[in-house]
């Protein structure tokens, strides 16, 4: 038995979960999410707890058990408390500002990046080295977050670029002359 997969989710009590035909949904203070789930695992909802089951012992039921009870948990506290992903901008010159909706980056380059967040998405800039982003879908977030880092990933040899806050980037040592 899976060790995550058979673990059941509480529901608290603002957030409403229903199951129908193999798709989850689940309704919070901060929105509505929805997720298939295979016809292999089982969805029971009981007394305020979720418990996913699967219906044979097969290799890709097994590894599929705790993933849709991850997923399902997520839902969960997205809906509840939401996810967030902070980003620091590190260089000189290297900035970040909200124009309208659209986050636009100053990152070294001859031109400016402009990048508008997909539907669900909330990024806010509280300063101009750093980047809030939210929303109720973890995926969502932690991709929106990813996509931003990529325009100007953290380099090793002066730290210049985007990264998430709290990540260690290792140095290096530059050019001996000698």
């Amino acid at each position: 038995m899976s060790r995550i997969g058979k673990r059941p989710i509480t529901i608290p009590q603002n957030v409403k979960a229903t199951c129908e035909k193999n798709v989850v949904t689940v309704e919070g203070a901060k929105g509505k999410l929805q997720q298939g789930v295979d016809v292999a695992i089982g969805i029971d909802i009981k007394d305020n707890k979720i418990s996913v089951s699967r219906s044979s012992n097969n290799k890709r039921f097994r590894a599929m058990h705790g993933l849709y009870r991850n997923l399902i948990n997520n839902m969960i506290i997205g809906v509840s408390k939401g996810f967030k992903r902070e980003l620091a901008i590190e260089g000189v010159g290297y900035k970040a500002q909200m124009k309208g909706k659209m986050l636009v980056l100053d990152l070294g380059y001859s031109h400016q990046i402009e990048f508008k967040p997909p539907e669900g998405v909330i990024i806010t800039v509280p300063s101009p080295t750093s980047i809030i982003v939210e929303g109720i879908n973890k995926q969502a977030v932690g991709q929106v977050a990813a996509n931003i880092r990529e325009f100007r990933k953290p380099e090793p040899y002066k730290g210049k670029g985007i990264r998430y806050m709290g990540e260690y980037v290792r140095r290096k040592q530059g050019k001996k002359v000698g």
